[in-house]
């Protein structure tokens, strides 16, 4: 096996390369150390998969004006991101649920980058998506609370925009089915989608699943993800705010806002596994439980055996307790080998280390080293080369494979694939129209009135109400 992969060659092979000119491989592979090791059959040849280009920043070229969608802690990151990954790139327009989100926004565009946000560009309000995309806009940044995203999709795509989605995408079946047939839609329109799985934009898990593909771990046999680690932030509820209110600003511990952690968080550590394998998850069996949460309703505890489409296994095991084992990575065995992104290191079966992602070399041939700036890179080149991507159909696998872990652990029955993409489940509770301004409602969820959650289960064959926690 070379050290690493030849560049001319694998350009001139490629013809992902030829399909994309300057968006290319952005020199990935070069970065990688790789010892002598046998020749392996590879496991896709070169330019039958996609590689980004993962330069410092996008190349010049047609001035974008962005709307961002959910003005929160991710979607200011993802705001700022944008501008940082180019030049003459601009944000004209936000909205958000509410208005000190969208304000706190405003003031740090304004001072950090003297970006001055038209008060008629400024919406809140349930609908606020609609106006965004409404507007004069060439993309838009979504970063809701995740439940939100299909239909903010669905309306972006049908107003022919360029989309950035932040992870996840889909927190129910009737939401991946929403993104299913949207991103068939965005693909017709020669659209540009990115996601917010970022590990495919970082360099390390790019040059990771190269060696893969080129056959260094031989065929992929099993494997585990982890992201075990401690609470994250919640909101103590506030008198004044209704049950809506205060459940949309501590939207991260509701299961119908998030979909679980296993959904919200850990589809990054099944994203790698199915994105490097390319195999969906035919059934799930989990389990799970609620220890020491202290607002919402979901678990903080999951462990789930995934049998893939091809018979191989997965153990997939996340956790969001305080004072707990922590780590977060992703280990694939092979017939040849085994990966692990503890360090990006490849072994062969006796435990001798054979590749290791260089670092170091990174270092010393790019400036700019963070993947959510660098998938901000990536979405601009593709617009701006009119050379079309969609990744919202990839992420959706990885997000029914969350799903289906959660259904599984909530109600201890093993789920499958085929049942749980046709399932009727819907998160959305019944009287929330996003379609209507909250401000206009003089009773009902507008004015502080209660909502009535959806059922806790709806699992076939499983009947509703039957689950508690």
């Amino acid at each position: 096996m070379k050290k690493g992969v030849d560049r001319r060659s694998f350009l001139k092979s490629s013809a992902l390369a030829g399909a994309l000119g300057a968006i290319g491989t952005g020199g990935v592979a070069t970065l990688a150390s790789c010892s002598s090791t046998p020749k392996v059959q590879p496991l896709k040849e070169a330019g039958s998969y996609y590689i980004p280009n993962l330069i410092d920043k996008a190349a010049d070229g047609k001035p974008l004006r962005a709307g961002v969608i959910g003005c929160g802690g991710r979607g200011s990151g993802a705001a700022f991101n944008f501008l940082n990954a180019a030049d003459n790139v601009t944000i004209v327009a936000l909205g958000d649920t509410y208005a000190d989100r969208l304000e706190s926004l405003a003031e740090k565009l304004k001072k950090d980058k003297n970006i001055e946000i038209a008060a008629d560009k400024k919406f809140v309000g349930l609908d606020s998506y609609q106006k965004v995309i409404d507007s004069d806009v060439d993309v838009i940044i979504t970063a809701t609370p995740p439940n939100f995203r299909p239909e903010i999709f669905k309306y972006a795509v049908e107003k022919g925009k360029h989309c950035f989605l932040e992870k996840p995408i889909c927190v129910d079946p009737v939401g991946y089915r929403t993104i299913v047939a949207t991103a068939k839609q965005a693909q017709a329109k020669g659209l540009c989608v990115v996601t917010g799985t970022q590990r495919h934009h970082k360099r390390d898990y790019v040059a990771s699943y190269e060696q893969i593909m080129n056959g260094a771990i031989g065929e992929i046999t099993g494997g585990t993800v982890y992201w075990c680690g401690g609470m994250l932030w919640f909101k103590d509820r506030n008198p004044q705010w209704s049950d809506l209110e205060w459940m949309i600003r501590d939207w991260v511990n509701w299961e119908w806002l998030s979909g679980d952690h296993i959904v919200e968080q850990h589809v990054h550590n099944l994203d790698v596994f199915t994105w490097f394998s390319g195999l969906k998850p035919k059934s799930a069996l989990g389990f799970g439980s609620r220890q020491r949460r202290v607002t919402g309703n979901q678990f903080d505890n999951f462990s789930v055996d995934f049998e893939m489409e091809n018979g191989i296994h997965i153990h997939s095991t996340c956790r969001q307790i305080s004072g707990t084992e922590g780590g977060v990575w992703e280990f694939i065995q092979g017939t040849k080998g085994s990966w692990s992104s503890d360090g990006h290191v490849i072994k062969d079966l006796k435990g001798n280390e054979i590749w290791k992602y260089d670092y170091e070399a990174e270092k010393a041939k790019f400036k700019q080293t963070d993947p959510y700036t660098l998938e901000h890179v990536n979405w601009i080149n593709h617009i701006r080369a009119a050379k079309p991507i969609e990744q919202a159909s990839e992420t959706a696998v990885a997000n029914m494979a969350a799903i289906m872990g959660r259904e599984s652990a909530y109600s201890g029955k093993k789920v499958t694939w085929d049942e749980m993409t046709a399932s009727p489940l819907d998160l959305l509770p019944k009287d929330i129209d996003m379609t209507k301004p909250m401000a206009a409602a003089k009773e009902g969820y507008g004015a502080g009135k209660e909502f009535k959650l959806p059922e806790f289960i709806h699992i076939a064959g499983t009947p509703q109400g039957t689950q508690t926690r």
